[in-house]
């Protein structure tokens, strides 16, 4: 089977280039079919973006901050508060410790649990058709699944190179809590952190390029989340374009052009946070025909393929959601297409996903724009969580619930929601979505008083019927 002189004992039924979710989803179907298997992991440890730097690093931030934030404020007559004293070299150390147990015992410990499975350390390239090369020695495989991820995109800013600016991975490392820290970009990595270092006592500045904050979205889940971000104190600078930045001293200065004027940031500390880019460099994709996209993610069909007949690209490194939950799944689906019958297809349709701000931002499926660019008839309702009794009752009405459906099939298509622990909801929307059930038949469901999800049930009433009209519990 060799095209490059490689070793029997480096030939392989697959080979997996990356160590994260949609690697390991990949390496445990693999070994679960006895495929013999051989897994190369460079950048980052075991687990990946998710365990490493990203979801579980950012989330303990954001629950530890939110724990100062509540101490520090309350909405209920009676009740007296004080901000707790921080100590952040603490909190760095714990979040340390839960990243260290997580990556063992999600990744590393499975390891043994996996016979036909090989992991070694280490940069692959490609050195000729399905045969990669790593430190020096060459292994081929029968397919290749490429999952190796993505990481933070670093904008060409004059004088960029030359301060320590940080990016998610040695932010979250930092044992001394910033006292002030502007940062350039404004999607979810963005948000979560400006809100959660705010609340640990950072002052925080936003620089976005664009008109608005989570600019993928509709103008009123933008307006609504920035809102609530600037009620808190952090600083909101859109349409706004850097020109130059520079070390003064201790501090780092950020020149800005707003509406045609030009302005001047001085902060601490600086974040780039102006999304991410495929890691493909280095892996010499040129030499195995694999394209990739004018952004430099992988192309892939709908069944994962590549423009290579025996490799497949999973994970973050493709246009695909960019989401743990979806890499996990896409490798599993890759590994079924490059060996098995029948094939499967991805699909997106009902995906839910978060914005783990304060409220959250969440949604499933598509949203107005996209229902009229694909030539749905719809219909959208939006219900104020003024309107809901337990967000009523717990005095915090920040937020809102849209659902949109197709007006023919009375069908949910999408939903939008900014509210506390709206999250919470989507799953609810997403089965609704997947399995096709109508919106009358979410009104006539038994939605408990008093808990979030009963903004859904009155959500699916707003679509005939005034709300604001009906007593508690009515339908």
């Amino acid at each position: 089977m060799s095209c490059c002189n490689v070793s029997p004992d480096n030939e392989y039924e697959l080979i997996i280039i990356g160590g994260g979710s949609a690697a390991f989803a990949a390496a445990i179907r693999a070994n679960d079919q006895e495929v013999k298997t051989l897994m190369v992991n460079g950048r980052l440890p075991l687990g990946g973006t998710c365990v490493n730097v990203g979801c579980v690093p950012s989330k303990f931030l954001i629950r530890a901050a939110e724990s100062i934030h509540k101490a520090a404020h309350s909405s209920f007559n009676g009740i007296t508060v004080n901000k707790p004293q921080i100590n952040f070299k603490q909190i760095i150390q714990q979040k340390r410790e839960l990243v260290a147990d997580m990556q063992q015992r999600k990744y590393a410990d499975l390891l043994a649990g996996l016979p036909y499975v090989k992991v070694m350390d280490g940069f692959a390239e490609f050195v000729g058709d399905r045969t990669i090369e790593v430190e020096g020695e060459q292994y081929e495989g029968l397919k290749v699944i490429i999952a190796t991820g993505a990481s933070t995109y670093i904008p060409s800013i004059e004088g960029l190179e030359g301060v320590p600016y940080l990016t998610n991975i040695s932010l979250f490392e930092l044992e001394e809590l910033p006292q002030s820290l502007v940062i350039l970009g404004a999607g979810y990595i963005a948000l979560e952190i400006a809100q959660a270092y705010n609340r640990f006592g950072t002052k925080v500045t936003i620089l976005q390029r664009s008109a608005t904050v989570l600019s993928r979205q509709s103008q009123d889940v933008s307006n609504e989340i920035r809102k609530h971000l600037s009620d808190e104190g952090i600083t909101i600078l859109t349409k706004a374009t850097v020109n130059k930045v520079w070390k003064d001293g201790d501090m780092i200065k950020v020149k800005y052009n707003q509406n045609g004027l030009n302005d001047t940031l001085t902060a601490t500390h600086l974040l780039v946070a102006t999304g991410t880019k495929a890691n493909t460099e280095g892996l010499n994709l040129d030499k195995v025909d694999v394209k990739t996209d004018g952004k430099g993610h992988i192309v892939v069909d709908n069944y994962l393929r590549t423009s290579h007949p025996d490799i497949f690209a999973v994970g973050d490194v493709t246009s695909f959601p960019a989401y743990v939950y979806t890499a996990a799944y896409e490798g599993g689906i890759a590994l079924q297409n490059a060996f098995y019958n029948p094939k499967q297809r991805v699909d997106f349709t009902a995906l839910p996903w978060v914005v783990f701000t304060d409220p959250q931002v969440a949604g499933v499926g598509m949203d107005e724009k996209e229902a009229a660019a694909k030539g749905i008839p719809y219909q959208a309702t939006t219900l104020s969580l003024s309107e809901v009794p337990r967000s009523i009752a717990a005095l915090d009405t920040r937020g809102f619930i849209k659902l949109i459906r197709n007006t023919e099939t009375d069908l949910l298509i999408g939903a939008r929601i900014v509210a506390p622990e709206g999250s919470e909801l989507t799953m609810e929307i997403s089965l609704a979505i997947k399995y096709k059930i109508p919106v009358h038949e979410l009104v006539n469901m038994f939605h408990p008083y008093l808990t979030l999800s009963e903004g859904i049930k009155l959500a699916a009433l707003s679509f005939t019927m005034d709300v604001k009209k009906i007593s508690c519990c009515a339908s």
